[in-house]
């Protein structure tokens, strides 16, 4: 499987053996960081190669981090993403989309939709969820309320019994329209050789 990466996400493929792993981690933490130094980077590079080692053991195949200039000194616009393969135990997408959106439709809580991709047959989820961030935390000294956005695609593979999930995470809701046209040109992107 293979995907294609918009311009300001900085990624890794997870599933790399160690020593490859560390060094994309430490390409990664540079990429962030370009005007960062050695000790910085050292230490970032410590917490994403145990973030992505935690990540594997969870199935977690690939992970991302996307930062993008909001302009007019508004700062930075930052979303992760994830991409897992699990095995569904059944070789017919169209089956499997069906299974997912059937599972998950009911929930008021999330926005369900059917997609025809170019690979094939998939299902997005998209969900808002706010949590309150302790006030040791924010610049105003008081409890405030973050909202963190979700967009999840489902895709079953065309080749065999298993579903990647690619998921997009973000607390730039001002910013979600981006989002969701980048998410979109990734789950186009994506192939199955």
């Amino acid at each position: 499987m293979s995907i294609s990466l918009p311009e300001g996400m900085h990624a890794i493929e997870v599933s790399l053996d160690e020593t490859e792993r560390t060094e994309a981690v430490r390409k990664l933490v540079q990429d962030i960081y370009p005007r960062g130094e050695e000790p910085l980077w050292e230490a970032m590079s410590g917490l994403y190669g145990a973030t992505a080692q935690e990540m594997l053991a969870g199935g977690v195949s690939f992970f991302g981090i996307g930062l993008y200039d909001i302009g007019d000194g508004g700062g930075v616009a930052h979303c992760s993403l994830t991409v897992a393969v699990f095995e569904s135990g059944e070789a017919d997408p169209d089956t499997v989309a069906q299974g997912i959106f059937a599972v998950l439709s009911p929930d008021p809580m999330r926005d369900v939709t059917w997609l025809d991709l170019p690979c094939g047959p998939a299902v997005s989820v998209i969900a808002f969820r706010k949590l309150v961030v302790d006030g040791l935390y924010t610049k105003s000294g008081n409890d405030e309320e973050l909202v963190m956005g979700q967009i999840q695609v489902h895709i079953p593979f065309p080749t065999g019994p298993f579903t990647a999930v690619i998921t997009l995470d973000t607390a730039s809701v001002e910013q979600w329209e981006e989002f969701t046209h980048a998410i979109a040109g990734i789950v186009g992107s994506l192939e199955f050789t």
